[in-house]
């Protein structure tokens, strides 16, 4: 897990401070210095052809991309990758992969815009919910332990608390933070997120993935799609989510905050008599 002094240095690259006016209702202006996120857009290329172009916070690019090139179904296994270059000047992450590794380029235009934040262009294959494979795993945890984790990710938030302008992603286990990625969009985070699991083989049954994004089809998939049985929000769940999480047996947990949770699905999963 992070320390301190790393995470408050994440939290300095990642933004920049701004002149503000500060204005009251009598229309007393005061001049302060503002820290924001930074935003750049990044470009992903794929074997010489530009795939999309996300708006991110331009850090842990080689998770980022492989993430997003797997989750959107560009990657099969972390052995399709040829090559990887990471181009911070011009934006741009080259990544060179088997030619029968990724989908045509017929089906990728098949495509359904998405409610997803923060993204040049975001969306998923309708036949996503029906590729992925239902989530196996028998993993249970305390409702306890979910709130401590959840405690636990916010406690990791300092770039957050600087500027206000990041989601903040984690995957986790019963009893500690895992990984813990940032960014100005919830999807970009979780990308990042898949992209480490993805890059260095880490078994998900047992694990469960925090965010403090909405809960949405397009998450909801991702996480289907690494076989991560659990995935909990301080925020809401949409329709689409909770009716594929149901058919892909996903534990589905939102507005968990002030000591307290929603389950949407999959409840089996949690035992309250487990220790806290």
């Amino acid at each position: 897990m992070n320390s301190a002094e790393e995470l408050e240095n994440s939290a300095i690259e990642q933004s920049e401070s701004v002149s503000v006016g500060v204005y009251d209702r009598d229309g007393k202006r005061l001049e302060k210095p503002q820290l924001v996120i930074r935003e750049r857009p990044v470009t992903l290329y794929l074997n010489g052809r530009e795939i999309v172009t996300l708006l991110c916070g331009g850090h842990n690019l080689d998770e980022l991309a492989a993430g997003f090139l797997y989750a959107e179904g560009f990657l099969r296994s972390p052995e399709d990758i040829l090559g990887l270059e990471i181009d911070e000047a011009a934006g741009a992450v080259k990544l060179s992969a088997r030619e029968d590794a990724s989908i045509t380029e017929s089906l990728w235009q098949k495509r359904t815009i998405s409610s997803g934040c923060a993204k040049g262009s975001l969306f998923y294959f309708s036949l996503d919910a029906l590729l992925s494979k239902p989530v196996t795993s028998d993993v249970r945890i305390s409702p306890a332990r979910i709130l401590d984790r959840l405690e636990d990710l916010n406690r990791l938030s300092e770039t957050y608390r600087r500027t206000h302008g990041v989601h903040n992603t984690a995957l986790a286990d019963a009893d500690r933070i895992i990984l813990f990625r940032d960014d100005i969009g919830r999807h970009n985070a979780v990308d990042m997120i898949v992209g480490h699991v993805f890059l260095h083989g880490i078994a998900l049954h047992d694990k469960m993935l925090l965010t403090t994004g909405r809960l949405t089809s397009e998450l909801l998939i991702k996480a289907a799609k690494v076989n991560m049985p659990i995935l909990v929000s301080r925020n809401a769940a949409t329709s689409l989510a909770v009716e594929l999480a149901v058919s892909l047996g996903v534990t589905l947990i939102g507005y968990a905050r002030a000591g307290k949770f929603m389950v949407y699905n999959g409840q089996e999963r949690l035992d309250a008599g487990l220790p806290g």
